[in-house]
């Protein structure tokens, strides 16, 4: 396990690549900011909202696919700003919490119109289940139709234009082709959304599901994507994204942050909206070795924030530990929808640790402290010696 000599990440991220000199495709994406004519992408993101402005007024500008959080307050926001009259898309989050719901109510009173599609929560439930047990991610399903119920609407609506927040291929490394990129399109999404590999046709006939179940996970036809001429662009390509300015700015708008630094994160104003955060954010550690602190301090770093020492100092503190609770919501109140105990979980975590990253004992068996955390084999030190 190799990490970045500028930032905290690991060489184990999916689609992640250190260079010759050791340095992470995400840190140099960021670097190559500096080369940009920001000016320029900003005249071409207003001439682009030119051409797909309502001229009589009969329909929205765009759509907007909100979560409630501080990037999709923050992408409200700028279109306003812009003058535009976006249509506010929410896909209903799979275990909404109590401040994600104040943080939608509250993106509804900026001035917008706003559609909240819910899922049919008995097969969100099975999908959860589904997801975690198949391919590790009990967000699944959310990573599907926080991308295809908005492009639904966007085709049901009449609306083509869609405005993504950022790219995350860019944010956080991946292949130059796709971290260079400004469109969402059907290919990125299968990609790079989340997915794992698992599709809605591998689903059809697991726990009694059939197709007529799976409608609000599947992506229109190309040709009802035609008709409208729907494209949705990434927002972070004409303007710098960066998630602590944007949380700074929506909070300025309303948004209600966490009293103190989530549980698995070194910050208190993201990923906010959905109990079952931390177990995603888990499973990444286990399968990758790095989690959601690891991410942020990167980011951190790279704008100059902070140290790469202090990042790594953070990340050995607070990455990866064992998601006991989120938001304060108990993990046996998380896993009961899903019919699973904290044993079955424990369980099914051991399933899908990456064993060549943490300390096993003599047994082969995974060693744990008392809080049943795991114990890298290359943690943050390594990184920074």
């Amino acid at each position: 396990m190799k990490y970045c000599k500028r930032c905290v990440m690991p060489d184990t991220r999916p689609d992640l690549s250190l260079d010759e000199e050791g340095v992470c495709s995400a840190c140099r994406s960021y670097e190559r900011r500096t080369e940009v004519d920001w000016d320029a992408r900003r005249k071409e993101l207003e001439e682009l909202l030119e051409r797909y402005r309502s001229r009589n007024g009969t329909s929205w500008d765009c759509i907007v696919p909100v979560s409630g959080g501080k990037d999709s307050t923050y992408q409200v926001v700028r279109m306003l700003q812009m003058g535009l009259n976006p249509l506010c898309v929410t896909a209903t989050t799979c275990d909404l919490s109590d401040i994600g719901r104040r943080n939608i109510e509250n993106l509804k009173n900026l001035g917008v119109d706003y559609v909240e599609f819910t899922t049919n929560r008995e097969i969100r439930r099975r999908l959860n289940r589904i997801g975690l047990l198949r391919v590790g991610d009990i967000s699944w399903p959310e990573h599907a139709s926080i991308f295809t119920i908005p492009v639904r609407a966007a085709v049901q609506f009449g609306v083509p234009l869609i405005v993504w927040g950022e790219n995350s291929q860019n944010e956080y490394g991946g292949p130059a082709a796709a971290s260079e990129n400004n469109v969402l399109t059907r290919k990125w999404l299968e990609r790079f959304g989340g997915l794992l590999g698992l599709t809605i046709s591998d689903l059809i006939g697991t726990e009694g599901l059939e197709a007529k179940h799976l409608i609000p996970y599947t992506y229109p036809s190309d040709e009802e994507m035609a008709r409208v001429g729907v494209t949705g662009i990434f927002l972070g390509h004409y303007i710098p994204w960066d998630g602590y300015s944007n949380a700074l700015i929506s909070q300025a708008h309303g948004l209600t942050t966490y009293p103190s630094a989530i549980e698995g994160s070194c910050v208190n104003y993201e990923n906010l909206d959905n109990y079952q955060t931390g177990v995603h954010d888990y499973f990444k550690f286990l399968k990758f070795g790095f989690g959601r602190t690891s991410d942020l301090t990167s980011l951190h770093v790279r704008r100059g924030r902070m140290t790469r020492e202090d990042a790594c100092a953070i990340v050995r503190r607070l990455d990866g530990k064992f998601p006991w609770s989120y938001l304060g919501k108990p993990l046996e109140a998380i896993l009961d929808p899903l019919e699973l105990t904290v044993g079955d979980f424990i369980e099914l975590c051991d399933r899908y640790t990456n064993k060549e990253l943490f300390v096993l004992d003599s047994k082969g068996d995974l060693k744990k402290d008392r809080r049943g955390n795991l114990i890298k084999k290359y943690d943050a030190e390594d990184a920074c010696r």
